[in-house]
């Protein structure tokens, strides 16, 4: 079974991602924030984590920074999901070490392909 967590302040998106990852048989993890994020990978290793770049505490940029850091996560895909859709914002993303970068509003669907196709 595939492990993916979702990294989000935001309880709809989370309720919403967590329900269609668990129908696809994914074993699913939750995070409101990035320390919550650094705490779970520690011990859980997902294969995906679908990370929020605004986040109380620790933004997505500074926990995707600790994540590439750690060789037991060279294996983690992470696509960004957030409502910064500048170019600047998105190149920040990618060159931090993301694997994709979604932006809000997003389609639930485009989500699941996305991290179908990052796991194949």
């Amino acid at each position: 079974m595939k492990k993916i967590l979702i990294v989000d302040d935001e309880p709809n998106i989370v309720m919403s991602l967590e329900y269609t990852f668990k129908k696809n048989d994914f074993e699913v993890f939750i995070a409101r924030d990035g320390i919550e994020a650094l705490e779970i990978v520690k011990s859980n290793f997902p294969d995906v984590i679908i990370l929020d770049v605004m986040m109380p505490m620790v933004d997505g940029y500074a926990t995707l920074e600790h994540i590439r850091k750690d060789s037991n996560l060279s294996h983690t895909k992470v696509i960004f999901l957030s409502a910064k859709n500048k170019v600047t914002d998105i190149e920040k993303g990618m060159a931090l070490g993301a694997d994709a970068y979604l932006t809000k509003p997003f389609s639930i669907k485009k989500v699941v392909e996305q991290v179908f196709e990052l796991l194949n």
